[in-house]
């Protein structure tokens, strides 16, 4: 029980924000579908069709631009971009920012907790795109308009992957661009 306790009351803690029990709840799921951010760069893995042919050619992108799996986004500057993107979009980009970055991350979630049928075509992506649009529908009438908490929600994940991915034997160029 206070662990329940402490995870309500570490965010105003740490961040100086308050949060409410909505926006803790989202920003798990949010969270979780940010973890995923840093395997954008890889064109095969699990995640390259969750949204179908659109996210399977933006990995391949990504893949080229940042030199294959684990290289640019597997680094701390890719945590930092992802920070301080998300929040420069969340303050200067407003609410349709804000929206569309929750519909990419709770379809990201959607796919990673299995909450849609596996495989790549569209009765995968099709329905991890109405999961995330309802989703994303029902976190507008929640959220308030500019929710300073996401931005932390999205690095911790982005973060999070980085942690999960140095524990294996491959590791991760932390420190890209420089190598060593």
């Amino acid at each position: 029980m206070w662990a329940v306790a402490a995870a309500a009351a570490l965010p105003e803690k740490v961040i100086g924000i308050h949060l409410g029990t909505t926006d803790i709840l989202l920003g798990a799921f949010l969270c979780a579908g940010a973890a995923l951010l840093p395997d954008l760069d890889h064109p095969s893995g699990t995640i390259a069709h969750f949204l179908g042919p659109v996210s399977h050619y933006f990995c391949r992108l990504v893949c080229w631009a940042s030199g294959g799996h684990r290289h640019a986004t597997h680094s701390l500057l890719f945590v930092a971009l992802t920070f301080g993107g998300s929040w420069a979009g969340v303050h200067y980009l407003h609410r349709p920012f804000t929206l569309a970055l929750v519909f990419v991350l709770l379809s990201l979630a959607v796919r990673a907790l299995r909450l849609c049928p596996p495989g790549t075509g569209i009765h995968s992506w099709g329905v991890v795109t109405l999961l995330a649009a309802a989703g994303t529908a029902m976190a507008d009438s929640w959220m308030s308009a500019t929710p300073q908490w996401m931005p932390f929600a999205v690095g911790l994940g982005a973060l999070a992957h980085l942690v999960g991915d140095c524990l294996t034997r491959e590791g991760c160029p932390l420190f890209w661009p420089v190598k060593g």
